[in-house]
Formats: structure tokens, C-alpha cells, sequence
């Protein structure tokens, strides 16, 4: 059986030095903690969806700063291939619209959450980077 890809963006919002992690409030992985973002429609570059997708998720503008990495990763029925991107609030405050919750992370507590499995290897990046 072959399994489709999606493919989807990342935001890594950082302020005063820590990470948003935000649970999700529904779905297959609801309780688990991920970065928001979500899918690239047809059309769209990633920056754009990336863009689209915070506003949509939590009511704020970004701004996107630089490319973090690339994950792929296979779940039992579709294969992840995910762009994540550092990031910065421009404009608003944020009003969770999916989510259950939010947290901003130090580095020494990005391990203190149960992340959703793709995400793990967005974790270890960061942890190089902060």
C-alpha cells in the first residue's frame, strides 16, 4: 500500500529567548504538543501557507526568519514531509483557534512535554540552535 505525503509548514515562534508549543485540542493526536502550522495548499508557497496557517491557528501575523530544516517522518498512514521555519510575532496576540492550550518553552524544557513524533526531530534542532 503506498501511503500519500503531506506536506506541510512549521512555525518555530520564539520571544525572550522561548519556544511556543501548542496542544492539540483535536484529532488523532489531541493532548499532544506540537509547533503550529499545517498544510500547503495548491498554489501556495511555503512562506505563504505558513503565514496563512499561524493567522488562521492563532489569530497573529509572523514574521518568518530563516529556514530550520526539513523532517520527514512515516506515520502508520501517511508520510510527513514537514519545513519548519524561525519565526517572531509581528502583530497581534494570540487567540488560540485549534488548540487546547500553549506554553513557552527554555530550551531546558522543550524534553518536559509529549511532543507529537515528528516534531521530536524539530526539538533536537532547536535545542543546537538556542
Amino acid at each position: 500500500m503506498n501511503k500519500k505525503t503531506i506536506r506541510v509548514v512549521a512555525a518555530i515562534i520564539i520571544m525572550d529567548d522561548k519556544v511556543l508549543a501548542c496542544q492539540r485540542g483535536y484529532g488523532e493526536f489531541k493532548g499532544k504538543w506540537e509547533f503550529p502550522g499545517g498544510k500547503i495548499e495548491v498554489g501556495e508557497t511555503k512562506e505563504k501557507a505558513l503565514i496563512r496557517e499561524i493567522h488562521e491557528e492563532l489569530s497573529v501575523d509572523i514574521t518568518i526568519h530563516k529556514f530550520l530544516t526539513n523532517t520527514k517522518f512515516s506515520y502508520d498512514n501517511f508520510n510527513l514531509d514537514m519545513d519548519s521555519y524561525i519565526c517572531s510575532i509581528s502583530k497581534g496576540k494570540i487567540d488560540l483557534k485549534e488548540h487546547s492550550s500553549l506554553k513557552w518553552l527554555a530550551k531546558s524544557d522543550l524534553n518536559n512535554i509529549d511532543w507529537i513524533a515528528a516534531d521530536i526531530d524539530i526539538v533536537n534542532h532547536l535545542k543546537k540552535l538556542l
